[in-house]
C-alpha cells in the first residue's frame, strides 16, 4: 500500500538510500535531516501535516530522536513510528518503547526487511477494526464498543475512557487492552498478547510487551484502575474482574 513516509535521519546519504528504497515500493517518501526540521514538517505547513508512518534516528543534530518520538506521540497516537539506530543495548530499546516507539532497527539493517516492517505498521495502521466472534465473558459489547468496570474502548473512534475521561494511548496499547478486554476471564501469554496486538509471529522478547503493559499501567495510575490489570506470575496478564 503507497503511504507518506517521513524519513528523519541526519546522514544523506543513508536518507537517500532509505527514501530510495522505499519509493520503489510506491511511497513518497518526505526527507528530514535534523531533528529540528523534522518538529518542524511534523508540526504544520501542509493542511494537515498528514504522515502515514515515521522513520527516525536517534542521533540527531537540532532536536534529539527522542524528542521526536515524544512529539509525534503527544500529537498522534496512533502513528507508527520506526526508530533506526547504531544503539544496540536492551535499555535503549525499552526505553525508547517506553516512549512510544512501535519498532526499533539497529544499524546497519538489510533494506528489505525495513520495507518489510514498514509494511506491518502500514497494515496494522490501515487495519479496520470489525467485530470479531469472541468469548467477551463480563465485557460487553455495544455497537464497536467494549465495556469493562470503569473502562470504556471505542474501536469506531479508536478512542479508550476511563469514568467517561479519555485517556490517550498509542496504537499498540490500545490493541493490548481490547485484547484484555475481549476475554477478561482469560489469563494471557506474553506470546499470546504480542500476537495480537502487534499482528505478527512472537519475537520472543518478553520485555516488549512487559513494557507496554508498564506504560498502560502509569497512565491508568491516576484513574486509579492500574489495578484491573494483574500480572499472572509465569503467565502474562489478565484482568481483575473484583479487584479494589
Amino acid at each position: 500500500m503507497a503511504a507518506r513516509i517521513l524519513v528523519i535521519e541526519d546522514d544523506a546519504d543513508i536518507n537517500e538510500v532509505i527514501s530510495t528504497q522505499l519509493t520503489r515500493h510506491g511511497h513518497d517518501c518526505v526527507q528530514a535531516f535534523s531533528g529540528s526540521e523534522a518538529l518542524m514538517r511534523l508540526d504544520a505547513g501542509d493542511e494537515p501535516p498528514s504522515y502515514d508512518l515515521v522513520i527516525c534516528d536517534l542521533m540527531l543534530p537540532g532536536a534529539t530522536g527522542e524528542q521526536v518520538v515524544n512529539a509525534v506521540r503527544k500529537t498522534d497516537a496512533d502513528l507508527p513510528v520506526i526508530v533506526v539506530s547504531a544503539r544496540t543495548s536492551c535499555a535503549d530499546r525499552v526505553e525508547l518503547l517506553k516512549l512510544g516507539a512501535d519498532d526499533y532497527l539497529t544499524k546497519p539493517f538489510d533494506l528489505d526487511e525495513l520495507a518489510a516492517r514498514v509494511e506491518v505498521q502500514l497494515r496494522h495502521r490501515s487495519r479496520r477494526r470489525g467485530s470479531p466472534e469472541s468469548d467477551s465473558d463480563s465485557a460487553h459489547e455495544r455497537g464497536g464498543r467494549l465495556a469493562f468496570r470503569d473502562w470504556t474502548l471505542d474501536m469506531a473512534s479508536h478512542t479508550f475512557s476511563v469514568h467517561g475521561t479519555p485517556l490517550p494511548l498509542t496504537r499498540i496499547e490500545f490493541n493490548l487492552l481490547e485484547s484484555l478486554m475481549r476475554q477478561p476471564k482469560r489469563a494471557f501469554s506474553k506470546q499470546d498478547l504480542f500476537e495480537a496486538a502487534w499482528g505478527e509471529p512472537y519475537a520472543g522478547d518478553d520485555s516488549t510487551v512487559t513494557v507496554h503493559v508498564s506504560n498502560i499501567r502509569a497512565k491508568l495510575k491516576a484513574s486509579g484502575t492500574d489495578r484491573y490489570i494483574k500480572t499472572v506470575w509465569g503467565i502474562g496478564f489478565k484482568l481483575d474482574e473484583g479487584g479494589r
